[in-house]
């Protein structure tokens, strides 16, 4: 017999386009079925892919593929080549990764390459016969970017500390001299003897500057290098350009006097690198604590023993242990044990739920107090935190239109701002006889301002911070695009069951009736459905059950089709059904006594009575508790009613302050439902929805879409992400309700609420809403603030340092910190 030590299932997942439909499905499944060592199957028909855990010592992925070709079906192999991804954090921005995508182009053996500058990563796919991970790295290292650690690297790459780093070292000593120099210079005028005459007059504030630009410019000059030899036009390249100009202007014409501007250069703009690198390390963090959820140990239960092993080597169907306090390392089933887990990492809920057997647990959930063992579900790399971290850092790596656009724009913006700086500096002296130093430094200016970073990091470093705080509340946001989309929506449509109701129908009231006691009515009422199978007599059964009522001897079950069910409890003969059944048993319903603490309802409709304790069923009670959407299920026996249960698919908790909350944002909400007119409009009612669809099947809810789309502009849909898929398809963003664990839902929307809340819509709506408002206020601000100091450096109000601080540093700055607001928004 195989031990749960010795047994290793593999998990793969393979593309099947053509496996459209569930009859495909199942001509795939029987196929694969025929093989040994088969453990699981399951295909996702809307995605085109089957996800198969088998037992490797008894087949192979191959003769998988070749089973599921054999039911008719090609599948779309992977390509044999290695992909690797590279931490280089001093990529971070798009001109960076431009200079490292060149260096890449040009290396034999890479298939492709993705960069992305807001995670400080680059992916790297290499032929199989291609060039080394060594050969990568010295590939982006020979763009001027250090690579810091690989996929391939022993543990997590070294992160050294922004303001502890050699730059930083080197900048703060050449700030020291640059002010000793300035002191010399202006202040102890009596120090700033002449060092050297010929074959270049130095005195000692020309050396104190000339030693802070070499050390404050010497990683400017070694990156405007790389970028020269990459034909790339970037702030590296203008800067180096810059501080050379003014060394070499003033080496021919000592006049000049222009060793204080390329030292001041040199260090304010190595002061500013050093700041636009810790602010986008800011962002960066906000992913990597996702990332950083999940343990990388796990207690396993091997032959009777607890062995810690990485999380890698833990296989489906073996036993995790999770003390308390310690985080659940993979998605499973717990198996023994209960406790209360803490799910906020997954799904943003605050309030721990209580778990025990047969209860799922997620990866990166918090065990809070009790012992738990689970059986693993999920192999690393394939649980649903796994699945938020990957989908989360492809949405990032996403361009969106309006990032596009900037960076088209940008194209065109540094190579006529260089134009102008060029003209700025040449067209005065030699045309008007303006001074030439005082124009070649005004040049210099300009170029400084020529750097378009501020503004084309303005979107990226905003949807890193919406899409990661998103994720830490349980919203995952699959893209950019979808950001942006969601904050521009005019109507929101919400589907019925499962959204704005719990999709699960309960007891909402019991009426006891002649006497009787709400614990004898619910008493018959489990006796009569407690072999009923439908969802009604479940629900019944399921509150009598929380209500811990006796039970009652059955006998003689039948059930009347169309009308309820009747049964013999303690040797006499009751019914439960409709109020038709017990028109039929010849009951006055128009008069029936309540009894005397007969609740808020009977309060109600005693005035609608001219007998005092009496309720009319057929005029008032029954069509009252039909319009709020209940079924009403009437219980008694053939001489005497006892009392009435109404069933309904209950409302969510908060769906009313959830409807209100988006209507105040200027939001219309649409409730979408294949019920009947009554009960949609009862629901629409409770929630404070003014506009409702009823009677819509799947399809019809397509066309619904578009009709709304054609009536408001840009729409939402909200639903369970599996049998609204068409209409999530179909709106402008597709939103899937409770998606935590559900793979289908999580791959079919744009938008998925992991956890089973529509109270976090607003959230979404606030967060988007917020990313785009952000966005336009950090392009326009960069824009509008480079524009303004350009038209200060020709009538002398802006300097270099005034350029580097405000043009650059400054407004790097304030573009991430304006979009890191966003991770400080939280849902209500």
């Amino acid at each position: 017999m195989t031990t749960d030590a010795e047994r290793r299932e593999t998990t793969i997942r393979i593309r099947v386009p053509e496996m459209d439909c569930p009859s495909c499905a199942g001509k795939v499944e029987t196929s694969v079925s025929t093989l040994s060592g088969i453990v699981e199957f399951e295909p996702q028909v809307t995605t085109g892919t089957v996800t198969v855990t088998y037992d490797p010592t008894t087949t192979d992925r191959n003769t998988i593929e070749s089973r599921v070709e054999a039911a008719g079906y090609d599948v779309v192999r992977e390509p044999a080549d290695e992909t690797i991804t590279f931490d280089v954090p001093e990529m971070d921005c798009p001109s960076c990764a431009g200079k490292v995508e060149n260096a890449l182009g040009e290396t034999d053996g890479v298939a492709s390459f993705e960069t992305a500058p807001t995670t400080g990563t680059v992916e790297v796919t290499v032929d199989s016969d291609g060039e080394t991970a060594e050969g990568i790295v010295a590939a982006i290292e020979s763009a001027g970017y250090e690579v810091v650690g690989s996929s391939q690297s022993e543990g997590s790459p070294t992160r050294q500390d922004t303001w502890t780093s050699p730059r930083a070292l080197k900048a703060y000593a050449g700030g020291v001299l640059l002010a000793a120099g300035l002191g010399v210079q202006y202040a102890l005028t009596g120090l700033d003897v002449s060092l050297l005459s010929t074959p270049i007059s130095l005195t000692v504030a020309d050396v104190l500057f000339l030693v802070a630009a070499a050390l404050g410019g010497q990683d400017i000059l070694r990156n405007g290098y790389y970028s020269a030899t990459n034909l790339s036009l970037d702030i590296d390249f203008l800067m180096s350009a810059a501080i050379v100009s003014a060394v070499t202007a003033t080496v021919i014409s000592p006049s000049a006097h222009l060793y204080s501007e390329a030292a001041t250069l040199a260090v304010l703009f190595s002061v500013a690198e050093l700041l636009e690198r810790y602010s986008m390390e800011q962002a960066r963090n906000s992913l990597r604590e996702l990332m950083e959820l999940s343990p990388d140990e796990a207690t396993v239960r091997r032959g009777g023993e607890e062995t810690t092993v990485p999380v890698e080597d833990v296989a489906v169907g073996e036993v995790v242990v999770v003390k308390p306090g310690e985080k659940v390392p993979l998605d499973g089933v717990v198996r023994s044990g209960q406790s209360a887990v803490n799910e906020a990492p997954i799904t943003g809920e605050s309030v721990p739920v209580d778990k025990t057997t047969d209860d799922e647990v997620y990866a990166g959930s918090i065990n809070e107090e009790g012992y738990l063992e689970v059986e693993v579900t999920s192999v690393a790399g394939t649980d649903t935190l796994s699945q938020i971290v990957d989908l989360v850092e492809d949405a990032q790596s996403e361009q969106t239109e309006r990032e596009q656009f900037v960076e088209r724009f940008a194209g065109y913006y540094t190579p006529v701002m260089v134009a102008v700086a060029v003209g700025v500096a040449v067209i005065p002296p030699l045309a008007f006889g303006w001074p030439w130093v005082e124009w070649f430094v005004a040049g210099i200016t300009m170029l400084v301002l020529a750097c378009p970073c501020a503004f084309v990091i303005s979107t990226p470093v905003t949807v890193v911070s919406g899409i990661t705080s998103a994720a830490r509340n349980g919203v995952l946001i699959k893209g950019g695009s979808h950001l942006e989309a969601m904050g521009r929506v005019d109507a929101i449509a919400l589907d019925k069951t499962g959204t704005l109701t719990r999709g699960e129908l309960a007891v909402t009231d019991v009426v006891p009736l002649n006497g009787h006691t709400e614990a004898e009515v619910l008493q018959c009422a489990r006796g009569l459905e407690r072999r009923s199978e439908h969802p009604i007599g479940e629900a019944i059964v399921a509150h009598a059950d929380d209500a811990a009522v006796s039970d009652r001897e059955v006998a003689e079950f039948e059930s009347l089709t169309g009308k309820g069910v009747q049964a013999t409890l303690d040797g006499r003969p009751h019914y439960a059904g409709k109020p038709a059944l017990f028109d039929d048993l010849g009951f006055d319903l128009e008069h029936v006594h309540v009894v005397a603490d007969g609740g808020a309802l009977e309060t109600e409709v005693r005035g609608h009575c001219d007998r005092a304790g009496c309720l009319n069923l057929v005029e008032d009670t029954i069509p009252r508790l039909q319009a709020e959407g209940k079924t009403v299920v009437l219980v008694g026996t053939e001489d005497e009613l006892e009392g009435i249960v109404a069933v309904a698919d209950e409302v969510r908790p908060g769906a009313a302050e959830t409807v209100a909350a988006l209507r105040k944002a200027g939001v219309e909400v649409v409730m979408l439902t294949g019920d009947n007119e009554g009960t949609a409009r009862a629901i629409a009612e409770q929630v404070g929805i003014d506009e409702y669809r009823a009677g819509l099947l799947p399809e019809d809810k397509v066309g619904a879409i578009e009709e709304l789309q054609s009536e408001y502009g840009e729409v939402a849909m909200v639903g369970d992400g599996i049998n609204d898929a068409p209409a999530l398809a179909t709106a402008d963003v597709g939103v899937a309700m409770g998606a935590a664990g559900t793979d289908t839902a999580i791959e079919t929307a744009d938008v998925a609420l992991l956890a089973d809340d529509i109270s976090k819509l607003p959230y979404l709506y606030d967060l988007s809403h917020g990313a785009n408002g952000i966005i336009r206020q950090n392009i326009w601000a960069s824009l509008g603030i480079k524009l303004l100091l350009a038209v200060g450096v020709p009538l002398g109000y802006v300097s270099v340092a005034l350029a580097v601080l405000a043009g650059d540093a400054g407004m790097t700055l304030g573009v991430t910190g304006n979009a890191m607001r966003l991770s400080r928004l939280r849902p209500e």
